[in-house]
């Protein structure tokens, strides 16, 4: 089967809404992450977040659906729709050409905590219709299916940071079965007090008060992520059908994806990166790419030591015998973990960067740990990318590798 094309990209993130805004907030090495705001985050030991600040519902949702739904389903909405625009893209005449299949982690945590306090306040009777489909972890994917009328086999990913390079690989397999268009990707909305107490059990949080001291994936001074909300969407067409619709732009080619899963603790990591580099070799071989030829890595970047020092044994193990370092960043340093979002914004990422010849550099990296074989990139760069490789984890031990090529013929 012929590469998928990328040709739309709908960002809702703390960089901004839009996928230009997004961009140039990144390129600019400005920190999306700040102090909590709508509530007192101190009572779970946080205090810093990377919020979606402007952001307007109504500007991107019906007020008949907006009652029906939670913060994260309508940022799909609106990242959807961004996506459609941003390709050019109108629902086709057959309703079964469009498919939709997002990634979600924590489902509709603010809508859920509403009617939970209701419940126990006011009773049974307080508690609405709409809380049995507005917390759904399925609710984004449905809901988009339903209001744009895109018929398609679609579905949900659960495979918490992983989801959105998950969601591209069931795409995959969607395209090969004849659906010749496919939405992916995802949105996360877990800043709430109720989805805020449930991350901060993971004891992985950064208790950090100054955001340059929170999120700081290799360096030596990580102590723990920052939460972010928002992600992003992308159109995936068959090329075939793209060219025969008159595609405008094709922001790069899904070229290899795999996936491994640690098989080990649901809560601890595994002691070594074996599966984790096993997932990346995998995608290699699926793309026809050798170590040698990829220009960048975005790596999952968990501010974790362990975990860190996991994810760059994993890209050690793969790339460390080239004559060069790979280029390694972590740009969700600029705008906390997004869980399944995160994953589908870093893929934005890595076009946006292919497309400019700029890679972002890691936020607040001070202090690099040791990594042999791995150029850790500190500070934004101007570097020729025709390939990058883009890799996720989620709890629970899933691993996840995705390789994009720039379009032919496209030059930074």
């Amino acid at each position: 089967m012929s590469n998928l094309l990328v040709t739309g990209i709908g960002v809702v993130a703390p960089t901004g809404v839009g996928v230009e805004e997004h961009w140039a907030s990144l390129v600019r090495g400005e920190p999306a992450i700040r102090p909590v705001e709508g509530f007192d985050a101190a009572r779970y030991g946080i205090s810093l977040a990377g919020q979606v600040r402007d952001f307007v519902p109504a500007d991107h949702v019906s007020p008949q659906l907006m009652v029906q739904t939670d913060r994260w389903t309508w940022m799909s909405l609106a990242a959807a729709t961004l996506a459609a625009e941003d390709a050019g893209y109108t629902a086709p005449e057959d309703a079964y050409a469009t498919s939709v299949f997002l990634a979600s982690g924590s489902g509709g945590n603010e809508f859920s905590q509403h009617e939970i306090q209701g419940l126990w306040a006011k009773g049974p009777r307080s508690v609405g219709a709409y809380q049995s489909i507005a917390w759904f972890y399925a609710a984004s994917t449905g809901q988009v299916s339903i209001r744009d009328g895109f018929k398609g086999p679609s579905g949900v990913v659960v495979t918490e940071g992983a989801g959105g390079l998950d969601s591209i690989g069931w795409a995959r397999r969607v395209v090969r079965r004849g659906t010749p268009a496919v939405l992916v990707g995802g949105t996360e909305a877990g800043l709430c007090p109720y989805a805020m107490l449930c991350q901060a059990t993971s004891g992985r949080l950064s208790t950090a008060q100054r955001p340059e001291d929170a999120y700081k994936p290799f360096d030596r001074r990580a102590n723990g992520h920052v939460v972010g909300e928002g992600g992003a969407i992308l159109l995936l067409e068959e090329p075939g059908a793209a060219r025969a619709r008159g595609v405008r732009r094709v922001w790069g080619e899904v070229a290899g994806y795999a996936a491994t899963h640690d098989a080990h603790h649901h809560e601890d990591p595994a002691p070594d990166a074996v599966q984790y580099a096993r997932a990346i070799r995998l995608s290699l071989a699926d793309a026809g790419v050798t170590p040698d030829e990829v220009d960048l890595v975005l790596a999952d970047g968990a501010g974790v030591p362990e975990l860190d020092r996991l994810e760059l044994d994993a890209i050690a193990a793969v790339f460390g015998d080239r004559a060069t370092p790979v280029p390694v960043t972590a740009p969700s340093s600029w705008t906390g973990r997004l869980m399944a979002g995160g994953s589908a914004l870093a893929v934005a990422t890595a076009l946006l960067a292919m497309r400019d010849g700029i890679v972002p550099g890691t936020a607040h990296l001070d202090d690099p740990v040791e990594a042999p074989g791995v150029d850790l990139v500190t500070s934004s760069r101007v570097q020729d990318l025709s390939t990058v490789v883009v890799l996720a984890r989620g709890t629970g031990g899933f691993n996840s590798s995705l390789v994009l090529r720039r379009p032919e013929g496209a030059t930074a």
